[in-house]
């Protein structure tokens, strides 16, 4: 990548050049919609009240290709083509000002090249280039058509404005160099849907000999390999999930995730345009020249090292760690954790974070209800807390785990307004069939049927007859319900279901889909789960095995002393952020 060139070029720099379409390329296919989205957002850029002359609209990238005195197009066909029939609609203008159109030429398909030259609305139907060239000419046409005598003239002079006059249109032109295979760029940009990223230009800007102008040819070599190497360390780290999940927490998926510091430190938000942190980069080497040739490359660079470093710091610290974790987790911006870090000592970050979450979850614990957003923040700060307690161990929450696994709050006791409907009364037969018999597959809960107790037996059979049954008979499932909300003591709702003392962090699976297990189901599962190694969050795995609870009676059973001893040790545990009980 370091010979390819990426500079920014004004549509009056491409006026100039002769293009080729590849043989590999199809033909032109733009929808009117995107034609006529082109000539809105190009007028509304006209229309900005008080731009400055630096200001231009850009369009996404052409990757281009030198082939002696012409330019392979492997990627921007469609936008170009698009330009080239704005330009032809609006010839007489362009003969006006002086100006001609950049060349097109295509390599096979030379019927499209002569037609796109000397469009003929009524050949439309004689191909399917054709077609989609005279569809968009006929939208470019309407567009003008509804406007007044200085639409056409201020139009082309915001397209076509020159570098000096600003206020105008580019394009990011991002040249490979001559080793670069230019069907394999274009099958990743196109066939595989893959577009440049931010991440990729910005690091074309770093590494672009140009930059470093004045400097020795080994001098610069040795510059790039430093930003290269330290770029590929800091990717590697944040591809690690533990690291990455540790300080992510939105859904933008990133194919490289330096990224995301890029947008940190341009604070890009939702709303703007896709490569609004590679202009905002580009802006920055601009204006850090100052006067000379050449960008402070090493000043910007040393910037995005910092960001990079404060987060390994943040990470290696287990206080940190979870601290930051569990802020990031629960919503807390990470920008503003940086920007509260400045002129912090590490002591006295940890002591700021802390009366932070104080501040964040201030509540009366007792006193929380299941549709309370904060009793997720809270039952996660008890199971980060719980372990950061433990000085002794190396332990860490897996923030990767919590993340992408689907944990959330659901209920330690079921519900018993909670009916089960439908095909789930198969999943919940089944549950209870193999907490009986303590096998999975059918067939072997069948055969240890008469092994079991009287009731038991006979709940077995039927739970057998409601998985087999082609349709479930509705009045045998409700008797047989019943029936179980009796053995497994669940048959009255305690008075506080929905209070935190009944509630824990859950995944999906273990709540299962009909979302009213019984507790010892759901314990079987999560020691299983435990057994084998899956995550499962510390605290959950002790309300379970009843690791809070005072008075140890039916371990089957979740009852009104569990659910108080468990709360009483919630309040206890969190008591070092102030937090009442």
């Amino acid at each position: 990548m370091s010979a390819n060139s990426l500079v920014l070029k004004s549509i009056n720099d491409l006026l100039a050049y002769k293009f080729y379409i590849p043989p590999y390329q199809r033909g032109y296919r733009w929808s009117p919609q995107q034609v006529n989205d082109l000539l809105n957002d190009i007028w509304e850029f006209h229309k900005k009240d008080n731009k400055v002359k630096e200001e231009f609209y850009c369009l996404q990238p052409l990757v281009v290709k030198k082939e002696n005195s012409e330019y392979a197009l492997i990627d921007g066909q469609q936008r170009l083509t698009t330009i080239f029939l704005i330009l032809t609609y609006l010839d007489n203008i362009m003969q006006i000002l002086g100006k001609k159109k950049y060349s097109f030429r295509f390599e096979t398909r030379k019927d499209s090249e002569t037609f796109l030259l000397n469009i003929d609305l009524a050949q439309k139907e004689a191909n399917i280039d054709y077609f989609h060239i005279c569809e968009a000419y006929t939208v470019i046409d309407n567009w003008f058509s509804d406007k007044d005598g200085n639409t056409k003239l201020n139009f082309i002079n915001t397209l076509l404005n020159d570098e000096d006059a600003g206020k105008n249109v580019k394009v990011i032109w991002y040249e490979i160099d001559d080793s670069t295979n230019q069907i394999e760029i274009f099958t990743r940009l196109n066939m595989g849907k893959i577009p440049l990223t931010n991440s990729e230009l910005i690091k074309a800007l770093f590494l672009k000999s140009s930059n470093f102008n004045g400097k020795e040819e080994d001098e610069i070599r040795l510059k790039q390999l430093q930003i290269a190497t330290e770029w590929d360390r800091i990717e590697y780290t944040l591809q690690d999930e533990a690291f990455w999940y540790f300080i992510y927490n939105n859904s933008t998926k990133y194919s490289t995730r330096i990224e995301y510091i890029f947008d940190l430190i341009k604070n890009k938000k939702s709303e703007d345009e896709k490569y609004y942190t590679f202009y905002e980069f580009n802006k920055e080497f601009e204006l850090s020249k100052r006067g000379t040739l050449t960008p402070d490359i090493d000043a910007i660079w040393l910037r995005i090292k910092r960001y990079f470093l404060t987060f390994e710091e943040w990470y290696t610290d287990r206080e940190l760690y979870h601290l930051v974790g569990y802020l990031i987790a629960t919503g807390y911006k990470i920008e503003n954790l940086l920007s509260e870090a400045k002129e912090k000592s590490k002591t006295s970050f940890k002591e700021h974070l802390q009366n932070k979450i104080g501040l964040l979850i201030a509540c009366n614990i007792s006193q929380l209800e299941y549709k309370n957003p904060l009793v997720k923040s809270v039952l996660l700060l008890f199971n980060i807390q719980t372990i950061l307690a433990n000085k002794n161990s190396n332990i860490r929450f897996p923030f990767d785990r919590f993340k992408t696994e689907n944990w959330d709050i659901e209920h330690i006791r079921s519900q018993t307004d909670k009916k089960v409907t439908g095909n789930q009364r198969k999943d919940w037969a089944t549950d209870i069939l193999q907490f009986f018999t303590g096998l999975e597959k059918l067939d072997d809960c069948k055969t240890k049927i008469h092994n079991l107790g009287t009731d038991e037996k006979q709940y077995a059979d039927e739970l057998v007859a409601i998985i087999e049954a082609d349709k479930i008979n509705d009045t045998l499932f409700e008797s047989l319900y019943n029936k179980l909300q009796v053995y497994f003591k669940e048959e009255k709702e305690p008075e506080n279901i929905n209070a935190v003392a009944n509630l824990a962090l859950l995944d999906a699976r273990t709540n299962r889909s009909y979302k009213n297990a019984y507790f010892p189901i759901k314990r079987n599962i999560i020691l299983e789960n435990d057994k084998h190694g899956t995550f499962v969050p510390i605290c959950t795995k002790n309300v379970f095995l009843k690791s809070y609870s005072k008075k140890i009676g039916q371990m089957m059973h979740w009852e009104k002393d569990d659910a108080n001893d468990y709360v009483t040790e919630i309040i206890k545990t969190l008591s070092v952020y102030n937090i009442k009980a």
